[in-house]
């Protein structure tokens, strides 16, 4: 039994370990963001029964990042989710945290990682002294339960969320522009897009 469970956790390195090199390839640079974006991918796909996320089973994966860094870049690479195929939802919350969902069975996961990772790190390689190289190394090796807290959640997916073809298309009737998806917004009897009716992010300097 020991040795079937030695070949199964080479297994799973071999695999982290590829997984994690085409992460880095498609984000540039290997950091201890990328190492948490790909174990968690892992364990999340796992504990939802996503076997092959880029393949048979990549109409059933659904995930929800709530942080725009490293790590989900590391979750796009290991899923296959993307914001273009409608996949991937960005909650911009600022915590590193992400919920995977098999849309098939409604299972789904909301992962976090460990802000005691960071320092308990020092347990696992306190022969490196740089902090951040210490994580790096030490997040590769401490165990899923030291590294992330998990719970058990319920989604409640809008139909204008999920992926495939917008419902509806509708103009704005203060700028012109289109707005898919359910987007818009009842303002004073008008249908406007919700920077008509909130505040644009840009200010239009000219019309070219």
């Amino acid at each position: 039994m020991s040795g079937e469970r030695a070949e199964l956790n080479s297994r799973s390195r071999h695999r982290f370990e590829a997984l994690l090199a085409d992460s880095v390839a498609l984000h540039g640079h290997l950091c201890a963001g990328q190492v948490i974006g790909v174990r968690m991918s892992m364990l999340g796909l796992r504990l939802i029964g996503i076997h092959e996320p880029k393949g048979v089973d990549r109409k059933k994966l659904y995930v929800v990042v709530e942080i725009d860094r490293c790590a989900t870049d590391a979750i796009q690479s290991v899923t296959g989710c993307s914001l273009g195929k409608r996949s991937l939802r960005w909650l911009d919350l600022g915590i590193m945290a992400a919920t995977f969902v098999n849309l098939e069975t409604a299972t789904a996961v909301r992962i976090t990682a460990r802000e005691e990772a960071r320092e308990s790190a020092r347990t696992y390689r306190p022969d490196i002294v740089d902090r951040y190289q210490r994580q790096l190394a030490a997040y590769q090796e401490m165990p899923d339960e030291a590294l992330f807290a998990v719970q058990r959640v319920r989604l409640t997916i809008a139909e204008n969320d999920l992926p495939g073809r917008p419902l509806r298309r509708v103009c704005c009737q203060q700028c012109g522009d289109w707005v898919q998806d359910g987007r818009e917004e009842r303002v004073a009897g008008r249908t406007v897009c919700r920077s008509c009716a909130h505040g644009a992010y840009y200010t239009v300097v000219e019309k070219v």
